[in-house]
């Protein structure tokens, strides 16, 4: 079954954090994992939530998922990422079997 992680992120130094754009992608691609969305355009349509910066990514499954962010190489992207957000909110959370 997939797993998914969302992020929710204010950049506060974009310098800094292309540091962190460099490094990411290649950790996600090394875990079997895909950028479904990286940054672009989005709307609130219901509730309250204003977010900034929303990115998605989809792993094979939550292990993989929970692997890649415990990893060695996502650790050093994480690394490159310091101080570069004012907040970087992320969650996991485990998708459905597709119907068959």
């Amino acid at each position: 079954m997939p797993a998914y992680i969302i992020v929710d992120m204010q950049i506060s130094d974009s310098e800094q954090y292309k540091q962190y754009m460099a490094a990411a992608p290649a950790a996600v691609a090394a875990a079997g994992g895909e950028y479904l969305v990286r940054g672009g355009r989005f709307e609130t349509l219901e509730g309250q939530w204003q977010p900034s910066r929303i990115a998605m990514l989809r792993f094979p499954s939550y292990e993989t998922a929970k692997a890649f962010y415990d990893g060695e190489m996502y650790r050093a992207a994480r690394a490159k990422r310091q101080g570069a957000t004012e907040f970087f909110n992320m969650v996991l959370v485990e998708g459905v079997a597709a119907p068959v």
